[in-house]
């Protein structure tokens, strides 16, 4: 299939959006937008924020919404090429090696060990060979090392991969690419030209109460509301790491597992370890909060 004719996965901005909510994510227009562009321009979706905004849940929610395949590289400090794009078995090399001493060329053995048999995709390569629609997911790209950059440049340029002992592999269909960073680090210029850029900061608190009741549904909608108005309080503090989106929902369900009804200080205080994972934001809290 020649890349450039590759059907669209969406139609339209709102279908984007309707689509997105059917997974169970509501999307702004800004974030329907640009995945409606990064569609429809084949471009790689460049999503950066603080931690728990909804950057890798965006990811899914494409997968889920399309149907499409969901490959993920999670990147970490001292990831490399092998895990990343491909390895080779060497344990198994070593033994068809082994086993062909005294009975075949090097050659023929050489042809025979490099090849399809002894290879380990990773994701990487995954998702490029791969014919089904897929979404390539490249999580936390912030804390692998420039190198892992330059890596990504000729797959996410191309869309395809160099393997010297076998040739070039191109993509027969283009991945829907999203790379998420919490921006603890400056990503290069060049792979930030290669795509569309979409910055998600924590929900307003009309549109987070909305997540809530689409996730917690059986949740009274007054508890909802002084569930979303205290995690805004919350992230107005200057604590070691905000509540995320995620936690508010876990928040949500902790106070219906308890079958609490409403958010009194007793609740709060007995359940903020749900949403707060350090001493010092807990401490904090409290004073701010007077729990106490």
């Amino acid at each position: 299939m020649d890349l450039s004719q590759q059907p669209a996965l969406f139609g339209s901005v709102d279908e984007v959006a309707e689509r997105l909510a059917g997974a169970g994510y509501l999307a702004s227009t800004a974030v329907a937008t640009t995945v409606f562009l990064a569609d429809r321009l084949g471009k790689p979706l460049l999503v950066e924020g603080p931690a728990g905004v909804g950057k890798t849940e965006l990811a899914k929610a494409v997968a889920e919404a399309t149907g499409s395949g969901l490959v993920r590289l999670q990147c970490y400090e001292g990831i490399d090429e092998a895990r990343a794009l491909y390895e080779w078995n060497h344990a198994k090399q070593l033994l068809r090696i082994t086993a062909g001493q005294g009975h075949e060329s090097w050659d023929e053995t050489r042809d025979d060990v490099f090849s399809e048999e002894f290879l380990l995709p990773r994701p990487l390569l995954t998702a490029i060979r791969r014919t089904d629609p897929t979404v390539l997911l490249v999580d936390e790209i912030d804390k692998a090392d420039v190198e892992v950059e330059g890596l990504l440049l000729e797959v996410l340029s191309d869309y395809q991969v160099t393997v010297p002992e076998m040739g070039t592999v191109r993509a027969s269909r283009r991945p829907f690419a999203v790379l998420t960073s919490n921006s603890t680090r400056e990503l290069s210029e060049a792979l930030k030209r290669r795509c569309l850029f979409l910055h998600l900061d924590f929900p307003d608190a009309d549109l987070e109460r909305r997540i809530v009741l689409a996730r917690v549904p059986e949740l009274p909608e007054a508890l909802v509301d002084a569930l979303v108005r205290t995690v805004g309080v919350l992230r107005g503090l200057e604590l070691r790491k905000s509540p995320s989106v995620a936690e508010t929902i876990d928040w949500g369900r902790t106070l219906l597992a308890l079958g609490l009804d409403t958010l009194d200080a007793d609740a709060v205080r007995a359940t903020l370890g749900v949403v707060l994972k350090h001493r010092t934001d807990s401490e904090r809290a409290a004073r701010e909060l007077r729990l106490d």
